[in-house]
């Protein structure tokens, strides 16, 4: 018994046990056999470790942006001259990542709290049954009074009056100027796995370059400040058009990165998409279009509270951050390598499929690669 053991445990130890091979000389399933081995090959080195990277880990990054807008607009209505500035054409002023530039305008000035006529075509009435006093219209102003106003044949509301008449939009837009105001981008992103921090003022971007760049997709990529009318361009819309009605706009910051190279190569690429609509699509098409909203700057006037009502159409800019950072780790290429001969594995599959299975000498293959053995009860 105490040999057995010892036998066993030897056993276990010191023998290596290694599978039996047949070579099979049969040129249609050899070449199907290299076939595929040269395809899991091609897909191994071009698609997971030249094309995936399946050899450097990832990492996306943390940031920040500030924009600053620049540029002056003028106007000159009925006489009136006005000269628009950034505190006026910038919607909210903090310099947020997502902003709006008024492009054009309908203003309603002097507003007070009182009764008048609501615009034809919201309150249509033909005598005060038509005006349910103490009711709302979704489209209309303010309250009805439950009186029709004969003069205009619409209900009279309790509301800002003079009400808002919105129903013309000024063509072309009151501040096509805009398409040559500027806009700064100032980006920060860290990958924080790298320990890696990156400004879009890369290497060469300075205070004296700045002052006299433009940004051009060929010719100064990597400047920071942006023509209106450019982005908008870039975008595939046409600036008339959607100064008119406004409209939405991406500006993609893309940080792409590989630190298996030197930092100073981490720079960053600009990108720009229409975000509503289609460039190509006709406006009467759609329902909706454009972009709008409206801004009211109260004041006092012989103790009466009175307002300026702006509905403003304009550009609405969205900065859109989107990163990926790349370097080598040795887990993931371990990884990538052993899947990878797993994968090999299917050659010997098929081939011992169509050897056992569908050639017209199976039962020959058969018996050579496999060894039956006849169990005999003990007498």
């Amino acid at each position: 018994m105490k040999n057995q053991i010892t036998n066993a445990i030897s056993d276990f130890f010191f023998e290596y046990e290694t599978p039996r091979q047949v070579l099979v000389r049969n040129r249609r399933v050899g070449v199907v056999c290299r076939i595929i081995q040269l395809g899991v090959l091609a897909y191994i080195i071009g698609w997971v470790f030249i094309y995936e990277k399946g050899y450097q880990s990832t990492d996306i990054a943390v940031g920040s942006v500030f924009t600053k807008m620049k540029g002056v607009g003028y106007t000159s209505i009925n006489g009136s001259e006005r000269v628009w500035d950034v505190a006026d054409y910038v919607f909210p002023s903090q310099g947020d990542a997502s902003f709006v530039v008024m492009t054009n305008y309908i203003i309603t000035e002097g507003q007070k709290m009182g009764k008048c006529p609501e615009l034809h075509g919201k309150h249509n009435c033909s005598s005060n049954a038509d005006c349910e006093g103490g009711s709302f219209k979704r489209t209309g102003h303010g309250q009805m009074t439950g009186e029709c106003v004969k003069e205009t044949k619409t209900c009279q509301v309790l509301a800002w009056c003079p009400v808002e008449d919105d129903l013309v939009i000024p063509d072309p837009p009151m501040l096509m100027s805009a398409e040559n105001y500027t806009l700064f981008i100032k980006n920060s992103v860290t990958f924080p796995l790298f320990g890696v921090s990156r400004s879009n003022l890369v290497e060469g971007i300075d205070a004296g370059y700045i002052s006299k760049c433009l940004y051009h997709p060929e010719n100064a990529p990597l400047c920071p400040i942006f023509r209106l009318g450019d982005i908008v361009k870039l975008s595939g819309f046409n600036f008339e058009t959607i100064a008119t009605v406004g409209g939405a706009i991406g500006v993609v910051v893309d940080w792409t990165c590989n630190f298996d190279v030197a930092v100073t190569h981490c720079k960053p690429k600009y990108a720009f998409h229409g975000l509503y609509g289609n460039p190509t699509e006709t406006d009467k098409a759609r329902a909706s279009v454009g972009y709008n909203f409206r801004y009211a700057k109260h004041y006092m006037e012989d103790s009466i509270p009175k307002r300026t009502l702006l509905k403003v159409f304009g550009i609405r800019f969205d900065i859109i951050v989107q990163s990926l950072a790349r370097k080598f780790d040795i887990i993931p290429t371990l990884t990538a390598i052993g899947s990878g001969v797993g994968i090999f594995g299917v050659a010997t599959v098929v081939c011992d499929l169509v050897l056992l299975y569908l050639l017209p000498k199976r039962a020959f293959y058969k018996n050579m690669k496999f060894k039956y053995t006849d169990t005999h009860a003990q007498k």
